[in-house]
């Protein structure tokens, strides 16, 4: 399986891979923020795993949460609890103009938006200016949409 996934990056390139949409999901997988439930971050200030008995199909992924009520708040708002970037690396938009996932366990809340970044390591990066690195990755990101 290892195998199979470097031998698809070395044939597609990293960025294609992710890019395939909007929404970041994975190579395997058709899941939003990585199943974990996008509401929770505003609501209970963490990330929640989602499950499978709460979820919807948005902008082509499957999006999940802990509950029926975080389930409803998101469907009644969708773009004010999704990821920026569409859970691609905010850092990663910003300081290299690519799409790399997002870990949902690396985090934050600007101006009632959901950030994500790579890693801790980056999101330390992402932190030190993340007023700098927002103006960036907004520009960046809609060239990088475009080219989808």
């Amino acid at each position: 399986m290892k195998r199979l996934i470097i031998l698809l990056i070395m044939l597609f390139g990293f960025s294609s891979v992710a890019a395939a949409n909007e929404i970041y999901t994975g190579i395997f997988s058709n899941k939003a923020v990585s199943g974990y439930d996008t509401v929770s971050y505003f609501t209970k200030g963490k990330a929640v795993k989602g499950n499978n008995k709460w979820h919807v199909k948005y902008k082509g992924a499957d999006w999940y949460f802990s509950s029926e009520e975080n389930l409803n708040k998101f469907k009644s708002a969708p773009d004010a609890f999704a990821p920026q970037y569409g859970g691609h690396c905010a850092w990663a938009i910003s300081a290299k103009n690519d799409l790399v996932s997002g870990d949902p366990k690396q985090w934050a809340i600007v101006d009632g938006k959901l950030y994500l970044n790579y890693d801790a390591e980056i999101k330390a990066k992402w932190d030190q200016d993340r007023e700098r690195h927002i103006l960036t990755a907004d520009k960046n990101w809609m060239t990088l949409i475009q080219q989808q």
